[in-house]
């Protein structure tokens, strides 16, 4: 019996400040003001996309105490921009990343039952953690969390929010035709909710949305992390975009499921993907060469190689070798924030790097341009179709959220160009056939209560 074919999810990531976006070139544009999302969403939506996602930080970057170069544009706020985009956008779901750590239930689960509302049915949750006390500085309970606590909290806060999404019912509201109004049963949004890390009782205000609850996106690679992903999320967001190493990564987290009792159909696996397109497979391979050179200009090496050595670097060349000297083993850090790279060995890693840069002929720079990532798909539109979609139809993934090296029009040539093949194939949509995120993900619907029984 023959496998049936899968059918490819597509998203849009919005980058954030970093060096994946090529703010040398002309084209790049704003990440403050709207037009840019406006823009970006609108290309997404007529690609037929699943969803755009919004990335998130809580503070700028800092390198040697100062803001760091990629951070000085700022972060907008995930809740307004993705608000904003509901009005201008009619299918296309709208994702945000939002931290378990600094934030409290009843507001997140307020606000993205409002977002459900207005976007009718097209909310998602990416729920991440952080652990920095650099981060936390920002916040009244700066620095407390210790890191082996902040998937605990994550857990409840989680399941918290479901509870009081839950404490409505989809026939709370009962009309009241004399009236013309809704009349509200009493026990309607009442919640009480005590562990360790909340202690809340009152009134839910906001009524059982569209999909019930946003959908919930994951992005942990830790095992504590797949754990949380394989119990309580509808995706996971992922850094495996290889074939090995995303067939691995599936496997992995697909086999989890059944200890939480959910079915391989309850969880989409998508990997982060970059890409670049030519007319041809060499031209693309040329493109993709000058736009990693643009992404790791001299002073961004430098600046990634003082994250690992941890001292200061810069009189080192960055077109010679590594240095010689060994990494700075100490508690205060050259850069600080969550975008930061963490490094867990230090002395190891500089001791790989070294071996690497010997054994290929490497320079500072070239060795930082490989160990930071190339770009997942190069060639053709015909090229990059057939890629993609071998390593979904080989289970190293459910799709893809494309990031793309220019903002806000990067993404038009994949939409142009690669989407109308995938259509061909029959493994990409012609049109979207639901309304809500959950009806573009496949995913099965919630009961009336959701799940907060089955995750507890």
């Amino acid at each position: 019996m023959s496998k049936p074919i899968k059918q490819i999810h597509l998203a849009a990531h919005f980058p954030g400040v970093n060096n994946t976006t090529v703010w040398s070139d002309p084209a790049a544009g704003s990440h403050i003001e709207f037009d840019s999302f406006r823009r970006f969403a609108q290309t997404a939506e007529r690609g037929k996309f699943d969803f755009l996602f919004l990335a998130e930080g809580l503070r700028l970057r800092e390198h040697h105490g100062k803001i760091h170069d990629l951070d000085v544009v700022g972060r907008p706020d995930t809740f307004t921009i993705l608000a904003a985009l509901a009005a201008v956008t009619e299918r296309l779901g709208l994702a945000g990343t939002i931290n378990s750590t600094f934030n409290e239930p009843y507001d997140v689960a307020r606000q993205f039952a409002t977002l459900d509302h207005l976007s009718a049915g097209r909310a998602a949750w990416n729920v991440v953690t952080s652990w920095d006390a650099f981060t936390g500085e920002n916040f009244r309970r700066g620095g407390y969390l210790a890191k082996e606590d902040r998937y605990d909290r994550a857990r409840s806060f989680l399941h918290t929010t479901w509870e009081l999404f839950d404490s409505w019912a989809d026939d709370d509201l009962v009309a009241d035709a004399a009236r013309g109004t809704f009349v509200r049963r009493a026990e309607v949004g009442e919640f009480a909710h005590q562990d360790r890390h909340f202690d809340i009782a009152g009134q839910f205000n906001v009524p059982r949305s569209p999909q019930g609850r946003p959908v919930i996106f994951q992005a942990g690679d830790s095992d504590e992390g797949r754990d949380f992903a394989a119990s309580s999320a509808d995706a996971i967001f992922t850094r495996h975009s290889t074939l090995e190493a995303g067939q691995k990564f599936y496997a992995d987290v697909k086999g989890r499921l059944a200890r939480f009792g959910r079915s391989r159909d309850d969880l989409r696996i998508l990997p982060a993907a970059t890409f670049v397109l030519g007319d041809s497979d060499e031209e693309a391979q040329e493109l993709a060469r000058e736009v990693r050179l643009a992404q790791v200009s001299p002073a961004t090496a430098i600046t990634f190689l003082e994250q690992v050595w941890n001292t200061d670097l810069s009189d080192h060349d960055p077109d010679g070798p590594l240095p010689e000297i060994d990494p700075v083993e100490t508690e205060q850090l050259v850069s600080e924030g969550r975008a930061a790279a963490r490094i867990e060995d230090r002395r190891a890693t500089a001791q790989a790097w070294r071996e690497r840069a010997q054994a290929e002929g490497l320079s500072t720079r070239e060795l930082i341009i490989e160990v930071t990532g190339r770009q997942s798909f190069v060639g053709s539109a015909k090229t990059v179709a057939a890629q993609l979609n071998e390593l979904v139809q080989a289970d190293a993934s459910d799709g893809f959220i494309l990031v793309p090296h220019i903002t806000p029009d990067g993404l038009t040539p994949f939409v142009d160009r690669v989407v109308p093949l995938l259509q061909e194939r029959g493994v990409f949509r012609a049109d979207y056939t639901g309304i809500t995120l959950r009806d573009h993900l496949g995913l099965p619907p919630l009961g009336e209560r959701g799940r907060t029984e089955a995750a507890s």
